[in-house]
């Protein structure tokens, strides 16, 4: 995912309409949120048309979901070089998951979370982004539980469960600013559901 910093418009100009669209897209929904960015605004921050938008992505919804798939794309990159790094070691692989996290962590300080955003904004359960993020949940749960079987634990789905809610729940404690040291506690988080399949 391009960093905001990155984001200037002389490098605007040199992408491809698409991609151009696509970068302007993600700034306006990270930092505004998906259900009060509009297409013009879209447009004027591409540097180009609302027909061109239309044209590339057919809707406002598309495009949204179309964001959301370079979200995804990242946290699933980042599953495959942790069991990449550490084959075979679940244990190690959860511990790089978990430190993909606490890593992004002061970006959702102020952003937030892309996922629980958009959720919150498209209350239609049969949104493509909706079920976007539906389906990435499961394959990341799925991810987490394997992991957790491979490391010994003896109940996986609870492991795996417990993961989800610490590292899900840092993203949005971060965002909120009611817990300090949210990172570290993650951490510790983390290395205590590891700590039980090695010693079992």
């Amino acid at each position: 995912m391009t960093s905001t910093s990155d984001r200037r418009p002389t490098r605007v100009a040199t992408l491809p309409p698409r991609e151009r669209i696509l970068d302007a897209a993600e700034e306006l929904f990270l930092n505004e949120g998906v259900g009060r960015v509009g297409v013009q605004a879209i447009a004027d921050r591409a540097g180009t048309t609302k027909m061109a938008i239309y044209r590339h992505f057919g809707t406002k919804d598309a495009l949204i979901a179309e964001w959301l798939k370079i979200v995804v794309h990242d946290y699933s990159a980042a599953f495959d070089a942790a069991e990449q790094a550490h084959p075979g070691d679940y244990a190690e692989q959860i511990r790089a998951v978990g430190r993909f996290i606490v890593d992004g962590l002061p970006d959702f300080s102020h952003r937030g979370c892309p996922f629980t955003n958009s959720v919150a904004e498209l209350p239609d359960p049969g949104h493509p982004a909706r079920r976007l993020i539906s389906e990435h949940k499961a394959r990341q749960f799925g991810r987490l539980r394997a992991m957790c079987a491979g490391l010994g634990l003896p109940d996986p789905e609870l492991g795996a469960a417990e993961l989800t809610f610490a590292m899900e729940g840092a993203q949005i404690a971060v965002q909120n600013g009611g817990v300090e040291n949210v990172g570290a506690h993650l951490t510790k988080i983390v290395e205590g559901v590891v700590g039980r399949g090695a010693a079992g």
